[in-house]
């Protein structure tokens, strides 16, 4: 196991998290395919989208893999009129982090940062470790106050 700038940065903070790392497959890095392979059921494994905001700008959600992010509410919640998802070829610029291993935790700039109310009903969720192939377990209450992250309704079922 690599340790990760994510893993550095919660423990510098004192947050306890434990790992679980996978084999991930460069043509399915979904999601799913990462909370199946970990053993941990889908809706406690969140993905880490960034998107831009008409008024925002670039702001981070964090919603369970086996759901969706809805535009519409995730632009009530922001103060925005209108939200887009990044393109792909941005966020390395922007985060630090390539697609399937974007994590909430450790990005090159603070970004607003939302996480689905869901969250919170769980005694541990999974996030990104910042690379493919590795989560970090931890409390949400930890990650939401370590990201200074806003609990809202942000999901829709999967399409």
């Amino acid at each position: 196991m690599v340790k990760t700038n994510v893993m550095r940065l919660l423990e510098t903070a004192g947050i306890s998290y434990r790992t679980a790392e996978y084999e991930y497959d460069e043509n399915n890095l979904s999601g799913l395919n990462a909370a199946e392979k970990i053993g941990i059921p889908a809706e406690q494994v969140f993905k880490t989208l960034v998107t831009r905001g008409d008024k925002t700008g670039i702001l981070v959600f964090c919603v369970p893999v086996n759901m969706e992010l809805d535009l519409k509410k995730a632009a009530s919640v922001s103060g925005n009129k209108k939200i887009e998802m990044t393109h792909v070829k941005e966020l390395l610029a922007l985060t630090g982090y390539i697609r399937g291993g974007c994590s909430p935790v450790g990005m090159k700039k603070k970004y607003p940062t939302y996480i689905d109310e869901t969250a919170i009903l769980f005694d541990e969720i999974a996030v990104s470790a910042g690379i493919r192939g590795e989560q970090v377990i931890l409390k949400p209450d930890d990650l939401i106050g370590f990201v200074e992250g806003i609990e809202g309704d942000i999901t829709k079922e999967l399409s």
